[in-house]
Order: structure tokens, then C-alpha cells, then sequence
């Protein structure tokens, strides 16, 4: 089965490795020891209890008593035990290993366990020669952020909903003090495990927690990524709210979220669905974003970049079973989603969290 984060802290160990991420044979890649950056972290250290036992949680809710988790355990489990010759955290496609690191048979093996862990939103990854083509292109909203971020060396970054952990090992390349993802669905939180047996990255962490779950921690963060989330939040503001405690006073807020046209006081509301999504709430136009952020404690609010959203950076691939972009646009007017609403277009947005 699949390790948990509840154990004795004393047996928790640094993943030995090199700079570039390769992991040792005799690593251990459990989550629990990508807990220990945590634990001995100065800043998040008081947390880590609460942190711990809520992972633990819902670990258990995931492995145990869920028959989905159960499943996704033993997929896990068949991924075969590999040891990267290199790994490359600067490309587009996240590549660990190559093909000559093992036989025919064994990267049989491992695609079979790879594509057991469908859906790949985020990507794209080469692993030991496989090409796990995302539905995503992320590469592309990471170079839109990359051209405008400052370097995060030394600083201790959060990822919200990060998803298989795509931007948490770009992010690692520069080497931050510590690159934490929080990430609450059980398919994305499996597939960063099962990527993880292959990095020695001990300053990368991941917690199957939702923003809601975290404790009240206080000036944390210098820089805090929310990427494709905020339209799916119910009470946006308040996500907005919580976030800003999170990062120190001066701390950078990465925000990329849905838009709409119109003046600084036009939200969007869809009745029903969005672009075949029920879980599609409030879309600002981006005048109307810099208020809410304003109103949130941030200053220094700037959009960075607006693009709208094309089949060169979101399609259907063979690592997703469901639909994508081309099945929710209208295919007589592609500027239309199939509800007959604006098609996606997104702002990425940079703000800087106010001393309060």
C-alpha cells in the first residue's frame, strides 16, 4: 500500500540525490519524506503538526476507505523501481530518466502504470523515454509567468491545486528554499507520487489538502501561485482573503484566472454550465479582478498577459479519457462555447500582498 504521512518523525530522512534531481536506489520516495522540509523549516515548522495530521487524514480517506483509491494504491505500487542516469527540470517537457535506463520490458511496464493514472491534465513529462502528452500544454502558461517572475532561489513557494506537480518541479530548477503544493483530488495527488519516486527533490512538497484545509498560517510564503482556480471557487473574494496572510508582507501573488469583457464592475455568472463545466462560478473582466484584489489587500496589480485559449495548449491527447477545448466550443463559431457563451480567455495577473 501506499505509505502514509503518519509516522515517527525521527524515522524521516533527506532523500539522498544530486542537484539535478537524480534520485538514489536507496531513496526513500515516500511522502512522508518529502514532509521533512516542513518539520525543519523555520517559518512553517509550528504548522507542521496540523499539516501532518490533516495529510494523514486524508490519506486515509483516499487509500483506505475510498475503492477508487484502493485501485489507484495499487497502480502505484507496479510502478517499477527505476533510478534516473539524469533529469531535466529547465525543459518544456519534464523529462526524468531516458530510455536507456532500462530494458523493453520494464517501459512496458512502466506506460502501462503511467497511463493506469489517467487523467494527465498538466504536462508535459518524458519519463525515462515515454511521452506523456498532457491535455495541457503547461509549458506555455509557465514561460507566459517565467518572463515576468523574479527569481524564486531561496524563497519558499506555494502551489494551489497543483495538480500532478508540473509547476512544483519547473519551479524546483531555480532552486527555491522550498516549493509546496497543495493539491486535494485523488488522481493529481497520485500522479505526483508516482513522479516522485523518480526526483530526489527535497525541496519539493506536495499535501493532498484544498486551500480550505490549511491552518491560519501567517506570513509564509514569498510567493503563492493560483493558477485556473479562482473561477471555481464559490466565494472567490474570500479565497482572495485567505491567500493574503499567507504570503509576507511584500510576497508576490500569481493569479491566473477566466475573464470576461467589460468595465470594472461586469462579473459573469453562468446559469447552469461553463464550457461544459458545472463548477464554473464568478468570471471578472480583469478591471473588475484588480478590485477584488485591491478590496483583498494586494497593491502593485498588473496583468501580465491575456491570451485566449486555443487546441495548441489544451486537446485531447491519449493520457485523458474525457472531453476537451474542441468538444466545448461551438463548431460553427469557436469564439462561442457550446452554451453559447465567450470562449476562455485568461488573465495572468501579478499583485503584491500589503503589510497589514
Amino acid at each position: 500500500m501506499v505509505q502514509f504521512l503518519c509516522m515517527d518523525l525521527s524515522k524521516i530522512k533527506d532523500p539522498p540525490g544530486d542537484a539535478h534531481g537524480r534520485a538514489d536506489a536507496e531513496t526513500d520516495h515516500g511522502p512522508h519524506a518529502r514532509m521533512n522540509i516542513l518539520a525543519h523549516d523555520a517559518v512553517l515548522s509550528p504548522w507542521f503538526p496540523e499539516l501532518k495530521q490533516k495529510a494523514h487524514a486524508r490519506e486515509v480517506e483516499f487509500f483506505q476507505t475510498s475503492k477508487k483509491g484502493r485501485s489507484l494504491s495499487q497502480v502505484l505500487e507496479t510502478l517499477p523501481d527505476l533510478t534516473p542516469s539524469s533529469v531535466d527540470l529547465s525543459r518544456s517537457a519534464v523529462r526524468i530518466g531516458t530510455p536507456a535506463d532500462l530494458e523493453p520490458s520494464v517501459a512496458a511496464r512502466l506506460e502501462i502504470a503511467l497511463k493506469a493514472l489517467k487523467p494527465w491534465r498538466k504536462g508535459p513529462f518524458e519519463i525515462f523515454g515515454i511521452d506523456v502528452d498532457s491535455e495541457w500544454d503547461s509549458s506555455l502558461k509557465w514561460d507566459r509567468l517565467a518572463a515576468h517572475l523574479p527569481s524564486q532561489e531561496g524563497r519558499r513557494v506555494l502551489d494551489i491545486g497543483s495538480s500532478c506537480g508540473y509547476y512544483l518541479f519547473r519551479m524546483a530548477h531555480q532552486k527555491p528554499a522550498m516549493a509546496l503544493g497543495i493539491e486535494p483530488y485523488l488522481t493529481y495527488y497520485g500522479q505526483f507520487l508516482g513522479l516522485s519516486r523518480y526526483l530526489a527533490l527535497p525541496n519539493v512538497c506536495c499535501l493532498p489538502l484544498g486551500v480550505e484545509d490549511l491552518p491560519e498560517m501567517r506570513w509564509c510564503f514569498d510567493t503563492v501561485l493560483c493558477m485556473g482556480i479562482l473561477y471555481h471557487r464559490r466565494s472567490p473574494l474570500d479565497t482572495l482573503h485567505q491567500l493574503h496572510p499567507l504570503l509576507i508582507p511584500g510576497g508576490q501573488l500569481v493569479l491566473e484566472t477566466l475573464i470576461v469583457e467589460g468595465d470594472d464592475s461586469t462579473v459573469f455568472f453562468p446559469r447552469t454550465r461553463y464550457a461544459g463545466m458545472r463548477n464554473v462560478f464568478f468570471i471578472p473582466t480583469c478591471a473588475c479582478l484588480f478590485n477584488w484584489l485591491a478590496r483583498c489587500g494586494f497593491e502593485n496589480i498588473r496583468c501580465v498577459n491575456i491570451s485566449k485559449t486555443t487546441s495548441r495548449e489544451q486537446r485531447k491527447t491519449d493520457w485523458i479519457d474525457t472531453f476537451s477545448l474542441e468538444d466545448v466550443l461551438d463548431k460553427r463559431d469557436p469564439e462561442k462555447t457550446i452554451e453559447g457563451y465567450p470562449a476562455p480567455r485568461r488573465a495572468m495577473v501579478l499583485a503584491t500582498a500589503c503589510p497589514r
